[in-house]
C-alpha cells in the first residue's frame, strides 16, 4: 500500500514564486558554461558590507556574543536606530517602541500577524513588492491590490484608498521609495492618507527600506506620527543584506503584543548581526554609505536616459532605491519572454513585470542598476546590439 500524502493549507496555492528566481537559475547556468552575465535582475546592491560593520561582528563573536537576544532586540542597537532618526531625519523616537527583527520580512511579518487574520483586507499598490501580498495571504487576509500608473507616481493616493476602501479594511501599505518603481509619494498625500487611516481606525504601514536611497528631494519619513507602523531595513542603505536583520516601529498600544509574537515567531533577530549593525552608525560606515549612495544615483542618471533613448517608457523619474521600471512594450507584448531573449541572446538579466503584480506586467521590465557604471555601459551596447 503506497503512503498518502498529506494535505497542503489552502494558503499555498495562493503563494506565487518569484519569476525572477527562473531568470537567475538560467544566468547562472549560462555564467557555469562559461558565458559573461550582466546581473540587473536582483533587488540587491553589488557593493561588500562596510568593514567595520564586518569587524564589529568578528569582535562580538570572539567576546562570546553568540547567545539570544530579548525578543525586542539589543537595548543598545534599538537606541541607536531611534538615534539614527533624531541625527538624519529629526524625529523623536522612543526605542522602546523599536522592534529588531530578521530583516524587514520579519517586521512585516510581525506587523501584519498582529493586524491581519481571516475576512481582514489589506490595500496595496500594484504594481508592488510581492512578498507584501503573500504575506497577507500567510495570515488568511486578503491583499486588496489597487492599479497605480505614472498618473499617481505609481503611488496610491487618498482617492484611490477611498475608492478600494471597504469595512473590512484593516490596513493600508506604502512603500516609499517602492520596489519595483523607485518612486516615492509626496509628504502632503502621505499626511492625508495618515488623517485618514487614524480617523477610520485603518492602520497604516509604511515601508521605508529604501528610504535613505532617496537621490531627489528630501527624505520624509512617517515615524513623524506615533501611530504609524514603520519598516526598515539594514539590507539596502547599509549594504547588510546577507545579514537578515531590520527593524519596525510601532506604536505603544502594539508592543506587548509584538513581543510576544517575536517570541514565538522567531525568538529573536541574529544576535552577531545585531552586535555588527552597532556600527552601521558610526561616521566612517555613514560616510562609505553616502559615497555609495552617490554611485547609485551616477548609475540612475545614466541608465534612465539611455533606456528611454532606445523606446523604453519611464514616464516617473525614480525618486529612490536602485531600479527602473520600464514599459518595454514598443518592443515585445511578452515581458518575461523578452526578459528570457535578453538573456540567452546577448547576455543581460533583467526581472519581468510578472513578479509584482497583475497590473499590466506583461510591458514591464524591473531593471535594477546594481552593476557598476562600465558594466551598465555595456549592457546597453548589448541591448543596442539585441535591438538592431
Amino acid at each position: 500500500m503506497s503512503p498518502k500524502r498529506p494535505h497542503t493549507a489552502t494558503r499555498i496555492a495562493g503563494i506565487a514564486p518569484f519569476h525572477v528566481m527562473d531568470i537567475l537559475a538560467r544566468a547562472q547556468a549560462l555564467q557555469a558554461a562559461g558565458h559573461d552575465i550582466i546581473h540587473l535582475e536582483i533587488g540587491e546592491p553589488d557593493f561588500a558590507t562596510p568593514a567595520p560593520i564586518v569587524e564589529a561582528c568578528v569582535a562580538a563573536l570572539r567576546a562570546g556574543h553568540t547567545h539570544y537576544t530579548g525578543a525586542l532586540g539589543l537595548t543598545t542597537l534599538r537606541e541607536a536606530i531611534a538615534g539614527f532618526y533624531d541625527t538624519r531625519w529629526q524625529i523623536a523616537v522612543d526605542p522602546t517602541r523599536v522592534v529588531v527583527t530578521p530583516g524587514a520580512s520579519g517586521a512585516l511579518l510581525l506587523t501584519l500577524g498582529l493586524l491581519a487574520g481571516p475576512g481582514d483586507e489589506v490595500l496595496m499598490a500594484d504594481p508592488g513588492y510581492p512578498c507584501n501580498r503573500h504575506f497577507a495571504q500567510f495570515c488568511d487576509a486578503r491583499a486588496v491590490t489597487v492599479a497605480v500608473d505614472s498618473g499617481s507616481g505609481f503611488q496610491l493616493t487618498l482617492e484611490l484608498i477611498e475608492r478600494h476602501a471597504t469595512p473590512a479594511t484593516r490596513a493600508v501599505l506604502i512603500a516609499s521609495p517602492s520596489n519595483p518603481t523607485g518612486t516615492a509619494i509626496a509628504p502632503d498625500e502621505l499626511a492625508r492618507i495618515h488623517d485618514w487611516c487614524a480617523a477610520q481606525g485603518v492602520a497604516l504601514i509604511v515601508d521605508e527600506i529604501y528610504l535613505a536611497l532617496t537621490y531627489d528631494g528630501g527624505e520624509h519619513s512617517a515615524a513623524c506620527w506615533d501611530d504609524v507602523f514603520v519598516i526598515n531595513s539594514f539590507s539596502k542603505y547599509f549594504l547588510m543584506t546577507g545579514w537578515r536583520l531590520g527593524w519596525l516601529i510601532a506604536p505603544a498600544w502594539a508592543m506587548p503584543d509584538l513581543e510576544r509574537l517575536a517570541q514565538n515567531l522567531f525568538l529573536a533577530a541574529p544576535t552577531s548581526a545585531q552586535h555588527a549593525a552597532l556600527a552601521a552608525f558610526s561616521p566612517a560606515t555613514l560616510g562609505e554609505l553616502e559615497a555609495r549612495k552617490t554611485e547609485l544615483r551616477d548609475r540612475r542618471d545614466y541608465l534612465l536616459p539611455a533606456l528611454r533613448d532606445r523606446g523604453f517608457v519611464i514616464p516617473t523619474q525614480p525618486q529612490g532605491a536602485f531600479y527602473l521600471y520600464a514599459d518595454c512594450s514598443a518592443h515585445s507584448d511578452d515581458s518575461f519572454r523578452l526578459a528570457q531573449a535578453l538573456l540567452e541572446q546577448v547576455g543581460v538579466a533583467v526581472t519581468p513585470g510578472l513578479d509584482f503584480g497583475r497590473h499590466q506586467p506583461q510591458r514591464y521590465l524591473r531593471i535594477a542598476y546594481t552593476q557598476p557604471l562600465p558594466r551598465l555601459v555595456e549592457a546597453v551596447a548589448r541591448l543596442d546590439h539585441f535591438l538592431a
